[in-house]
């Protein structure tokens, strides 16, 4: 698979999220995760409407169908073979097409997976431990294509969940032209900005209290 952030951009997030920080206490961590899940279901679901699908085939041929070049398939032995091998390659289109896999998963499915895996990055990464309660957690989940982004209690008080829709648009945006590294770029300094324009200030004590280097998990 071929690398999304090379050596080079993972440097140039790290001095995106330096040079955003300058201006205020925020303590920005951005975070890209290949997916948030493995979904199995989607695998299931995919192997027994694969079989589904064969055996309503099956019962049609078998009441409509009167030539004889297809009777092999009125043996039991031969339609299972069909059913099973239709849910067979069905689950192996939902385990290799990510498309296919994220319709069965479901919207609200994934959703739900990659909020929970953005809070246990939150927890996991120590988002929490600053001294104003200002880390905020830009989470992307490449196969889901959705983007978090969770705030501590400090950043809560000034910032609203509506206020972080332009930092995620500039990062989908980069991901929809090729260019993780970029979206990822724009939405770091768009982060940068809020967080000034909203009033969390930078103390004239302040130091650098989470690292700025970007978190990947998976082969990204």
């Amino acid at each position: 698979m071929k690398e999304l952030l090379s050596k080079e951009d993972r440097a140039n997030i790290r001095d995106a999220v330096s040079e955003a920080e300058k201006h205020t206490s925020g303590e920005i961590v951005p975070y890209v995760a290949t997916q948030s899940a493995n979904y199995e279901i989607a695998i299931w679901k995919a192997a027994a409407l694969g079989g589904a699908f064969a055996y309503c085939a099956l019962l049609m041929v078998s009441t409509l169908y009167t030539g004889w070049e297809l009777s092999w398939l009125y043996a039991g032995s031969s339609q299972a073979l069909v059913i099973v091998g239709a849910g067979l390659t069905a689950a192996g289109l939902a385990a290799f097409v990510p498309s296919f896999k994220r319709v069965l998963a479901g919207r609200k499915r994934l959703a739900k997976f990659v909020h929970r895996r953005a809070l246990q990055a939150f927890v996991e990464r120590e988002v929490f431990d600053t001294r104003d309660r200002t880390g905020i957690l830009l989470y992307v989940s490449l196969f889901e294509h959705r983007i978090e982004v969770l705030g501590d209690a400090g950043i809560n008080r000034k910032v609203t969940a509506d206020d972080w829709s332009d930092v995620v648009l500039r990062i989908r945006e980069g991901i929809k032209a090729g260019n993780l590294a970029g979206g990822l770029l724009e939405g770091i300094r768009v982060c940068g900005e809020l967080l000034h324009s909203s009033g969390i200030e930078i103390r004239p004590d302040d130091t650098n209290e989470l690292s700025d280097d970007i978190i990947v998990s998976g082969d990204v």
